[in-house]
């Protein structure tokens, strides 16, 4: 884990509020794993000292560069979207255990709206090609999936208005392709209630399935306790710091 200062280099704007932020952060982007995040520091908020996370959308250790995709849902979010190329941030990270790297079977990747983020580069490390399953409320919700598709990968889209793929949840084109394939591995990034459809799923199909859980975060590196979650272990339930301890878990150790 590193606290540096990195240079924001432009921001691209995507749909309906969703942006892609790019850094030059060279000791980050040499040491990031998917699924890890930053905590970065809004500048004009300082006086706030409560820094915002945001997961690794991409990283490029050749060139230094580390890309962050969010959407601006609040006031910090509002903020960082206006700040000019060329400012300086403080960025602490990467923080957190990444997915793993190894899957067993053909991965699946499941987002929801921009929980694509930590996919994209998840996809690019892992050693096979497979699916990826992308919902949202409309089709301005669905990003990136250009991407995804000159990668290699096999996209599949649902959206609850029908105006992008399937009309519906996420979960449906999952459980049509985990019929014919009950031997996948799951990789989900989202809202609580996809993830937990997604790690019933995982659990009905003795697969694996690693959610990466979003909780509001104080520190962001483990003293505060804000971000604790419940799971299973050999010992009887305890409770996890998601920021230290995640936020990559294995869906057989969480107790909704």
């Amino acid at each position: 884990m590193t606290d540096c200062v990195a240079e924001l280099l432009s921001i691209r704007p995507l749909a309906q509020g969703y942006q892609v932020l790019t850094l030059h952060a060279p000791e980050l982007a040499a040491e990031a794993q998917p699924g890890q995040f930053v905590h970065l520091q809004v500048p004009t908020l300082e006086a706030s000292r409560l820094r915002r996370p945001f997961s690794i959308y991409d990283a490029q250790p050749e060139t230094g560069h580390l890309f962050i995709l969010y959407k601006v849902v609040g006031f910090g979010t509002a903020r960082l979207a206006a700040v000019p190329p060329g400012t300086k941030l403080n960025v602490l990270g990467p923080i957190g255990r990444p997915f793993p790297l190894e899957p067993a079977g053909t991965p699946y990747l499941v987002g929801g709206g921009y929980g694509v983020a930590p996919l994209w580069f998840l996809s690019r490390k892992l050693p096979r090609k497979g699916i990826l399953f992308v919902g949202g409320r409309t089709a301005a919700d669905i990003l990136e999936t250009e991407r995804f598709r000159e990668a290699g990968w096999e996209v599949r889209v649902a959206t609850q208005d029908g105006s992008l793929g399937v009309q519906g949840l996420v979960t449906a084109p999952l459980d049509a392709a985990l019929a014919a394939d009950p031997q996948a591995e799951l990789f989900a990034c989202g809202p609580d209630g996809m993830l937990k459809a997604v790690g019933e799923r995982a659990i009905a199909h003795n697969i694996k399935g690693w959610l990466s859980l979003d909780k509001h975060m104080a520190c962001g590196v483990g003293a505060c306790l804000a971000c604790v979650q419940k799971l299973r272990t050999a010992e009887g339930e305890k409770l996890a710091r998601v920021c230290v301890d995640g936020p990559i878990f294995e869906a057989r150790d969480i107790v909704w």
